[in-house]
């Protein structure tokens, strides 16, 4: 008899673990389908390289002297600052990355809201105050989401996690270009 209850025990032990392996599997799987993305995964090596190395040109200009604008880059003739100011404003994107599951971090640009105050179109960036008080970043640095219901905004000073498949695809708005579209599944607040 005792062995029969060992055995039974065991059996109930070894099939509530598989059980519970398994549960914990599928909620792992559900929960970790997405691809944790870090902005400058967005942005081809080539381009990369080019804005973490600014050319001499750029270094030499003084903080807040007249020259200290996107426009003046573009009367620089030499190839290496040519180059750096078409990073700034690159369509190219890391092919790879579409149709990807992916989890973003970022804030929310609004661009479109609906009539009870609800965002529907939007761009996600990866710094607050992209777009809005300074030159926008590269298109390749931010994505642009369009939702059906929209979405409650509480604050454009909060950062908030996104998640859903990435595409490319490009959308030009007076506040800025993406390069990216995100078909999203959910979001919220980004916690530290």
């Amino acid at each position: 008899m005792l062995i029969k209850s060992l055995f039974s025990l065991f059996t109930f032990s070894f099939l509530a673990l598989n059980l519970l392996t398994f549960n914990a599997y599928s909620k792992a799987e559900i929960t970790q389908h997405y691809t944790e993305l870090e902005w400058d995964a967005l942005i081809p090596k080539e381009d990369l390289d080019i804005l973490l190395n600014p050319p001499e040109s750029i270094l030499n200009i003084s903080d807040g002297s007249s020259l200290d604008t996107l426009d003046n880059l573009k009367s620089i003739t030499d190839e290496a600052t040519r180059r750096y100011y078409q990073a700034l404003h690159s369509t190219r994107v890391v092919m790879t990355l579409k149709q990807q599951k992916v989890k973003l971090p970022g804030f929310i640009v609004p661009l479109v809201s609906d009539e009870q105050n609800k965002v529907t179109e939007f761009f996600v960036v990866p710094y607050f105050g992209a777009c809005l008080h300074m030159p926008p970043p590269p298109p390749n640095q931010i994505v642009f989401v369009k939702v059906q219901n929209g979405i409650e905004i509480d604050s454009l000073f909060d950062a908030y996690w996104f998640e859903g498949t990435l595409d490319i695809s490009t959308n030009n708005h007076e506040l800025g270009n993406s390069a990216y579209i995100l078909s999203l599944d959910k979001h919220y607040e980004y916690l530290l």
